[in-house]
């Protein structure tokens, strides 16, 4: 399987540091734009499926670059939704004295939210159920920094402990993984912008 997987635009609340997991999110102008440009860059792929998060700032996302695969069956799912932050939902950074840019709220277990290993956990699941439904196809999925990192740990045979490890995902950034049967991979692209800049 092509594996294709990208973040969604930059939304209103990333502009100002406010923590959003389950929230939807609205994609900013910038983000709008930046989603654009990520479907211009996808628009020669041969995506065979698509796979958005439900929540807005992701959907709203997958459809720009739907509208250049018509073919493409796309549908809108959970499983990819950001990590649930419970607490920290709807609040500034700075509420907590976190600098706006930081992912802190990544490696922390807010309550009644997710924690690192049921996020690594769901991920494992959704990325296993894929592989087998699709395993000659190129797929898409637009998510988000939290499940996106959790996807490349699993993809790349880390554990749930190294989810922090790995890069924040840029918004729209683009990693390419080609995973074949025994789930050994091939990173063709990670986390890529050149169609920002």
């Amino acid at each position: 399987m092509r594996l294709i997987l990208t973040r969604h635009g930059e939304t209103e609340e990333n502009k100002i540091g406010i923590m959003q997991g389950h929230l939807p999110g609205k994609l900013s102008a910038e983000g709008i734009e930046q989603a654009q440009k990520l479907a211009l860059r996808l628009k020669d792929e041969k995506i065979d499926f698509i796979y958005s998060s439900d929540l807005a700032r992701a959907s709203d996302t997958a459809k720009e670059i739907a509208s250049f695969h018509p073919h493409a069956p796309i549908k809108f799912v959970e499983d990819l939704r950001e990590r649930n932050l419970g607490e920290f939902q709807g609040k500034k950074k700075s509420d907590f004295g976190w600098n706006p840019k930081d992912h802190k709220a990544t490696y922390l277990e807010p309550k009644e939210g997710e924690t690192i290993e049921q996020l690594y956990k769901r991920a494992e699941s959704f990325l296993h159920t894929v592989i087998v439904q699709h395993c000659k196809d190129t797929v898409l999925f637009v998510g988000h920094n939290g499940i996106n990192k959790a996807l490349i740990a699993v993809i790349t045979g880390k554990k749930h402990t190294d989810v922090k490890t790995i890069e924040n995902q840029r918004n729209t950034s683009v990693n390419i993984f080609e995973i074949d049967e025994d789930k050994n991979h091939t990173i063709h692209a990670f986390n890529c912008i050149k169609h920002l800049v």
